[in-house]
Formats: C-alpha cells, structure tokens, sequence
C-alpha cells in the first residue's frame, strides 16, 4: 500500500538522527540539541494563558490586538508603516507562517534560495509546494555572503529569497552591506523575500537586528515571519505571524484557514501580554542569553572544540570537531553520548548541495561533516551539569578529539 503514497511525502523520511535520539534516551543524555528552552516561562505570562483559558477563550478566535502591538512594535524597531487591518496574518507559529507565505507565492518550477547551512524545515515546504530550493553556500568559519555566489544562483526562475537572522544553526547575524546586496539582488531581478525573524530580539555583542523589510524598496516585497516562541520561552503556543504587503497576507491568511482554522485561542489571548512587555524585559533576555553563550563557549573550546565563530545571536552554537579528530559529525555526536552523557545535534542536516554553483565537484565540502549544533537556551544548572560531564571526560584523559577511527 506504500504506493498510494504522494510522491512529496515519500521524500520525507525519518533522519538517521533520529537514532541518536534513541540512543540519547537510554543513556539518559543532558539535551544541548533541541531548540527550547528547559526553564519555565515567565510567571505573568502563564498566569495570563491560564486566565484566558477560565475566561473561556476557548473556541476559534482572532484576536485583532496582536496585529494592532506588531504594528507598533515593527514602526519602532524597523521603521515600517503596517496597517493592521490587512498587512498581517496571525498563524500556528512561524512554521506555519513560513509555509503558508511558500504555498501563496510559490508554483511548481519557482526556485528559491537559501542561504547554507539552513533550518530544514524551509526545504521542505519549497518541496511541498512545487518549488526548487537553490542553495547559496556561506563560507566558513564566519559564514560571510559570497555576492558572486548568490548572483550565480539566480536565474529567470527564481521567484523569492529565505533569509534567517539571526540564524539557525550558525548564530550569524547578517550585516548591513550583507542585507544591501540581498535587497539590490531582491529589486534588481524581481524577486520576493521570506525572512524568518523568530531571534529578532536574541542578539549579543551590541548587534542590532536589521529585518530585510526596512531596506530601501524592500517592503513592498518582503514576508516577515515571526513568533513568540523563542523570545517569550512558550514554544508550545504555536502562536506566529507573517506581516506582508495586503495581498500576499490575505493569501497567507486563507491557507492559514484552510489548514488550521484558528491559532490557539487562549494563548493568543495571553500574547498580548507579552507584546506589552517592557523593554527591561528584552534587554534582561539579551543580557541572560549572552551569559550562557560566553558559558558555553568558553567551555565547549576548553574540551577541545574548535570555535572560530561567535555566536551574534540566536541560540546556537555551531562548534567545530577538532582537526584531530578523524571522524563524522555523527560519529563524534555519538561517542558524546556514549562518554560525556550528553546530546547535540550533528551539523551535516543543516547543510546541503550547493545547487548554485555547476562545477559543485571542484568545491570542498567536507567541513560540512565537521560541525555540530549545540543549543544552550538551557538553565544554569543543566549547563553546568552538562560542563561537569564534559570536563570530567576531559580531566580522565578520554579527550574527545583523541578517539581512534577503529575505537568508534
């Protein structure tokens, strides 16, 4: 019966990750893999849910409020005029809105391309949808933009551009020259831009996020889509949205409906009282983020990891394996279990053929097995938990560069 399948859905299929997974599980392994964070969310944004919830918020609903703060909230931070009535559609997360923005522009034949290493998930709704991912490969260590790389990418088929930053799985905030040349590319071939700003408010160091949107002619033709996810700790909310010129979020708005109907409710609900937050409570955010980045930073280099890259923002941290070290990212991710007891998430599922490029055999590509992430929006104490592992494994002399092949 598998040949009644779809041809998309026969495409996606199980990682070998998720072996690891398992593996994680049964050695009962500290989780620096997944994306979200193990400490509560804050205590007045919870109470907020679960009064929305006695106050019986519980059927389909649009809370019209939500648009009327991202309006204010996207003129202050990027200077945008929005109108709440028609710019915005309110969605079940980022995920959903980043899909529902693929499926209203894309047809089958419609390149888009991304930037590489990038989330999965952005493939596989271009898949979906009919579309041909492109990839333009950052370059390492600090994964700056190739503009001749992305000029060789495009071509009269590409219709829209993804963008990420803060990114997932580097932490790369892109620069201001690095967003002209995105924009110019964006305006001088009549293309579309979805960006996933889901960090906007993650960034260290002084860095300022920049959306794409902001830059010169860039409205017009850009999908922003974001969350409270990741900046207000409820990845579980599944409350997102996509700000677009009115006639792509319409679009975005009936396939929103169409699939899910409705955001939660209540938690939509309890969304306005994290969009009323102050602006102590994002600096805080900032400031405690940033901590635990020097952390782990600081100690995945002094176990013998090879950091080049500074995480800019995000909550990532894409370390690389030790030069001495012979073998996979998977491999290594492995004997991390196995030996420290603890789980991160090999680098190679972020990265991909680099379709832009024809001569892809004469490019190196073997750092794209030499990564791996590790996600520190984790508490304190499981960060030092973790540290404890690491530094013990160190300190007994099973350093984890000076496994033999043989040995794995």
């Amino acid at each position: 019966m598998e040949d009644k399948l779809s041809s998309v859905a026969k495409t996606f299929t199980p990682s070998p990750i998720q072996e690891l997974s398992h593996l994680a599980q049964r050695c009962n392994a500290i989780n620096l893999a997944e994306g979200f964070p193990d400490f509560p969310a804050p205590s007045h944004i919870k109470n907020a849910a679960v009064s929305a919830i006695n106050s019986d918020f519980n059927q389909y609903r649009h809370v019209q409020e939500i648009c009327d703060h991202l309006v204010m909230m996207v003129k202050k931070m990027h200077g945008l005029d929005v109108n709440p009535l028609s710019d915005i559609a309110i969605c079940c997360g980022q995920t959903e809105a980043f899909a529902a923005a693929v499926f209203a522009i894309i047809d089958r034949g419609d390149e888009v391309v991304l930037f590489d290493p990038s989330y999965e998930t952005y493939e596989g709704c271009i898949t979906m949808a009919g579309g041909v991912p492109v990839f333009v490969a950052l370059d390492p260590p600090h994964w700056t933009l190739d503009p001749n790389k992305l000029m060789k990418s495009i071509t009269g088929r590409t219709k829209a551009i993804v963008l990420n930053s803060p990114q997932n799985p580097t932490g790369k905030v892109f620069t201001k020259d690095e967003l002209e040349i995105i924009a110019g590319v964006c305006r001088t071939r009549d293309c579309l831009a979805i960006t996933d700003e889901v960090y906007e408010h993650i960034t260290f160091d002084n860095e300022k996020h920049m959306s794409l949107a902001s830059f010169t002619g860039m409205q017009e033709r850009t999908i922003i889509t974001s969350s409270l996810s990741k900046t207000f700790c409820v990845t579980g909310w599944r409350v997102g949205w996509a700000i677009a010129p009115a006639f792509i979020a319409s679009a975005i708005r009936n396939i929103h409906v169409k699939i899910t109907d409705s955001a939660p409710a209540p938690f939509q609900e309890a969304a306005l009282t994290c969009l009323r937050s102050p602006p102590e409570y994002f600096e805080s955010l900032r400031r405690d983020y940033e901590a635990k980045r020097d952390y782990i930073v600081k100690l995945l280099a002094g176990v013998g990891f090879k950091i080049q890259f500074k995480p800019q923002g995000s909550f990532f941290l894409f370390a690389e394996i030790p030069e001495s070290f012979p073998l996979s990212d998977v491999e290594y991710v492995k004997e991390l279990i196995q030996q420290a007891g603890v789980v991160a998430v090999p680098g190679r599922g972020f990265f991909h053929t680099n379709l832009s490029l024809k001569n892809s055999s004469d490019v190196d590509c073997s750092y794209q097995k030499r990564y791996i992430r590790f996600a520190f929006c984790k508490s304190n104490a499981t960060l030092a938990a973790a540290a404890q592992n690491l530094e013990l494994l160190y300190a007994k002399g099973l350093k984890l560069h000076s496994f033999d092949k043989k040995d794995a």
